[in-house]
């Protein structure tokens, strides 16, 4: 038994050996630090420190201040396992995904196709309350700007529910949708048919709009400053488009007008990466060939060239550098780039799948069978 664990330890160490050596034991760039914190094991539940770990010479955080706590346990993804770990490196719950998953912050639930009954759980794996065909609503779970939602079994419905999982309000779309995201207790979507909407905090429209513009309509990619205020909006195919568009008006009632657009040729069938970062000063994106970065003070959009598709983005943190994973089948690389634009970092490693996330000051990062984390520092 030893013999197996140590197996599984030392393939699963070995996934991301790469990345550890290059990312700890070099600056990225100059001013800024990744100080190596553990490594654990998904297979075997063992867990690593490693130098550096639980100390905090690393000074003052990347996000230009003293170095942040993670915010809470941070809920992972990998190949067949999830589960939830906290920053020293204690998984509190490591478990193979069985059924189709939900996994935010608070909440998680495995659940079937076409579900009945959805049990919720939280972060250590205590029942919370369970949402079955008694509430009058079924659908599937969606966490969005600290509220959980159902996104109806036909994809063309929002309901709100409540902490008991109480139906709140519904909204029926005209086709179904394609993307959410919810800020400031607004709710932005896009559907198939190419239409972008908000509503209030009560469910209610004020603001309807079609990009148009492509051949083919649909919105691929959406996302809310967190004031909600600003929305960025990645819509059609041949041509596809960027477009930021930003309020006037009254909160909950003005409307909302482009401010700029650009077209990024054929693009990608498919949902692609957009998100605010930077204290909401810049908007990222994913375009053809690599990442798109609007920079909202002196309107100018950059583009990054990436070798292969981009797997994850950094969205969770602030200051002047944000990551990215991307990859081709059995290689990833996990890049560094430095606001307002340029690569500072590439770590290539072996392994068919990934994750990354920022939580606070410390970045997760994933591999093979191993997780492991970093802490973000200046010096």
């Amino acid at each position: 038994m030893a013999k197996t664990t140590r197996k599984y330890w030392i393939t699963g160490t070995l996934s991301l050996f790469v990345v550890y050596i290059i990312v700890a034991a070099r600056p990225i760039p100059r001013e800024t630090i990744m100080v190596p914190q553990w490594l654990i094991s998904l297979e075997s539940g063992y867990s690593m420190p490693l130098a550096g770990g639980g100390s905090t010479g690393a000074g003052d955080s990347a996000s230009g201040g003293n170095v942040m706590e993670a915010e809470g346990p941070v809920p992972f993804r990998l190949g067949n396992r999830f589960g939830y770990v906290d920053a020293q490196g204690t998984l509190l719950i490591n478990r193979i995904k069985e059924r189709n998953l939900f996994l935010s912050v608070p909440y998680w639930a495995e659940y079937d196709d076409a579900p009945e009954t959805i049990e919720i759980l939280d972060n250590t794996g205590n029942s919370l309350f369970a949402i079955d065909e008694s509430s009058g609503v079924q659908g599937y779970p969606l966490y969005l700007d600290d509220r959980l939602f159902l996104i109806g079994k036909e994809m063309n419905t929002l309901i709100a529910l409540d902490g008991a999982g109480t139906p709140l309000w519904s909204y029926d779309f005209a086709a179904p949708l394609t993307c959410v995201d919810g800020a400031a207790g607004f709710v932005l979507t896009g559907s198939l048919d190419g239409a972008v909407e908000i509503l209030d905090r009560n469910g209610k429209r004020f603001f309807f709009f079609e990009p148009g513009g492509s051949r083919i309509s649909g919105i691929l990619g959406c996302a809310f400053s967190r004031d909600g205020s600003r929305l960025g909006i990645i819509s059609g195919i041949d041509d596809q488009r960027f477009l930021l568009l930003e309020r006037y008006g009254d909160p909950g009632q003005g409307e909302f007008r482009v401010v700029y657009h650009e077209f990024l040729e054929d693009g990608y069938r498919r949902p692609v990466y957009i998100s605010f970062i930077d204290n909401d000063n810049r908007v990222i994106f994913e375009r053809q060939g690599g990442i798109g970065i609007y920079d909202l003070r002196g309107r100018v959009n950059r583009t990054i060239p990436l070798d292969g598709t981009v797997l994850a983005l950094d969205t969770g943190g602030s200051g002047d550098i944000f990551f990215a994973i991307t990859g081709r089948p059995g290689q990833k690389e996990l890049v560094g780039i430095k606001l307002p634009g340029t690569i500072v970092l590439r770590a290539p490693f072996h392994s068919d799948h990934a994750f990354l996330r920022r939580s606070g000051s410390r970045l997760y990062l994933g591999g093979g069978n191993v997780l492991a984390a970093f802490e973000l520092g200046k010096r």
